[in-house]
């Protein structure tokens, strides 16, 4: 007779209604979990959608001058080669340029950055799209309809091309995944004079 409580508890222990509190309680773990995640929206808000790029005027968007650069220029100041000002269908104000040290001789290389107004309306760089040391000198800069970023350049074959002497045409494109930005890029070579 003493079994029979025993065995009774056994069963409270694995019966459906327990499994049942137990599934609850690991959903709203997973829930929870889900919610306090980094990068979690806030309750009520709608995700960011991702709209039509479009140019705007360069007045509305940040000052690619007045920007902190990631260019190794020493006591040099420096120098926006192209850039021009869009929604990159985002909501916000960008400005995409090409920059380079303003040497006194020489093709100094140009880093291509896309600005962003940072702390207090301040330029801030929110992605390089090339990075300086990869040695192009941008040309030109556009934004298709469909968002994509291009790009002409001039650039060098190998280390040992003179740097006054460009041997190869460039041609970059960016497209937009998310947050992220991905590269293309088709090289071929100019034609000898």
């Amino acid at each position: 007779m003493s079994d029979e409580p025993a065995r009774s508890a056994a069963q409270a222990r694995s019966g459906p209604l327990r499994w049942g509190a137990v599934a609850l309680g690991c959903a709203a773990l997973v829930a929870g979990s889900i919610a306090a995640a980094p990068g979690a929206r806030p309750a009520g808000t709608a995700p960011t959608a991702v709209g039509t790029p479009r140019s705007l005027p360069a007045a509305g968007a940040p000052d690619a001058g007045r920007a902190q650069l990631p260019l190794d220029c020493g006591p040099l100041p420096t120098a926006v080669s192209v850039s021009f000002a869009a929604d990159l269908g985002d909501g916000t104000p960008a400005t995409v340029a090409a920059a380079h040290c303003q040497a006194g001789s020489g093709t100094a290389p140009d880093g291509v950055f896309v600005l962003t107004a940072g702390p207090g309306g301040a330029p801030t760089v929110h992605d390089t799209l090339v990075d300086w040391k990869e040695g192009l000198t941008v040309t030109r800069l556009a934004l298709r309809s469909d968002g994509t970023l291009t790009a002409e350049a001039k650039g060098y074959s190998t280390p040992d091309v003179p740097r006054c002497c460009p041997d190869l045409a460039v041609q970059l494109s960016w497209t937009r995944h998310g947050a992220q930005w991905s590269r293309t890029q088709q090289s071929t070579p100019t034609a000898s004079t």
